[in-house]
């Protein structure tokens, strides 16, 4: 059974649902919804006094490492934040990638990387990919080096892996997407079926935020834009974790399924009763703690 907190946290976030919302309602509003979101996330936001944040030049790509005390620097969790890949920032996310900091016991690096519709697809993904390669020549070890994130940042860290791949760069030791949005069409069973349940991804906006990362004339089908239609094969270990309640419940778990089927050691986390990236929520949720914990046992199992 979820937490107290949880109820609460379910409440408050329905009590500031915006409502449906659509690519004409989005298209001349982006400053606007960027601005909402930092002030949504602004409680939130603000690592520990014990983590440093350092600012960091990523072959152009502006960035920021986040140490928390006493951790085993040769590591590193390269972090890509969510927002449907057009809101969000490492400011944003400060607060959950510290705490990631500490659970996983390494370096994390956040990357601020490139949003639509300024910077459409694929520039998320060349963002991704120059930050990691960037880490490697930084004399990072593949074997020490992890990625994860969230909503638009889950599917951007499958999507990451899947051009690696396709460009016979070594794969990171593992992969942890959390909530990931891993589908541009929209085409889960739980995009209806959890609609009425999730307070935080609501179809019409999600499609106009594809619409807005992918343009009029890409093609949505394509593996490094949705993930769920990749080829998995020769994949690190991946850690899924995904909220029952989620409209993109079907985008972790088809993921998943792909992924088990190529044969990558999968392990699908499907969290009782949580929301859209509950992560976030940490500082007043017993389960946002208790999923980062797990996800920086996951880093340092693989990172060894």
């Amino acid at each position: 059974m979820a937490s107290p907190e949880n109820k609460k946290l379910i409440d408050l976030l329905w009590k500031n649902y915006p409502g449906p919302s659509d690519y004409e309602k989005m298209k001349n509003n982006v400053d606007k919804m960027r601005n909402n979101f930092v002030q949504a996330t602004k409680n939130f936001a603000t690592p520990p006094e014990d983590v440093t944040v350092t600012s960091v030049d990523v072959d152009g790509i502006p960035a920021e490492w986040l140490d928390a005390p006493d951790i085993e620097s040769n590591r590193v969790l390269l972090y890509l934040h969510g927002g449907g890949y057009v809101i969000g920032s490492i400011a944003t996310h400060r607060g959950l990638t510290a705490a990631l900091s500490r659970a996983a016991n390494c370096r994390v690096l956040a990357l601020d990387y490139r949003l639509a519709p300024e910077n459409p697809y694929p520039a998320a993904v060349e963002d991704a990919t120059t930050a990691y390669r960037w880490l490697l020549a930084q004399g990072y070890g593949a074997g020490k080096i992890a990625i994860s994130g969230d909503s638009a940042g889950g599917g951007l860290t499958l999507a990451t892996l899947l051009s690696l791949k396709d460009s016979g760069d070594p794969l990171p030791a593992a992969a942890a997407p959390i909530s990931p949005w891993t589908d541009m069409e929209g085409s889960g069973e739980s995009m209806k079926t959890k609609v009425d349940l999730d307070p935080m991804v609501e179809p019409g906006g999600l499609m106009g935020m594809a619409r807005l990362y992918m343009g009029d004339n890409a093609d949505y089908r394509t593996p490094t834009a949705s993930p769920v239609h990749g080829d998995y094969t020769t994949l690190p270990p991946l850690l899924i974790q995904v909220g029952e309640l989620e409209t993109l419940l079907d985008d972790a778990t088809r993921v998943a399924d792909r992924a088990k089927a190529a044969g990558v050691d999968v392990n699908l986390e499907v969290w009782d009763e949580m929301v859209h990236v509950w992560h976030l929520f940490a500082p007043m949720l017993p389960e946002g703690r208790e999923a980062i914990t797990r996800i920086g046992n996951f880093v340092k199992q693989h990172t060894a």
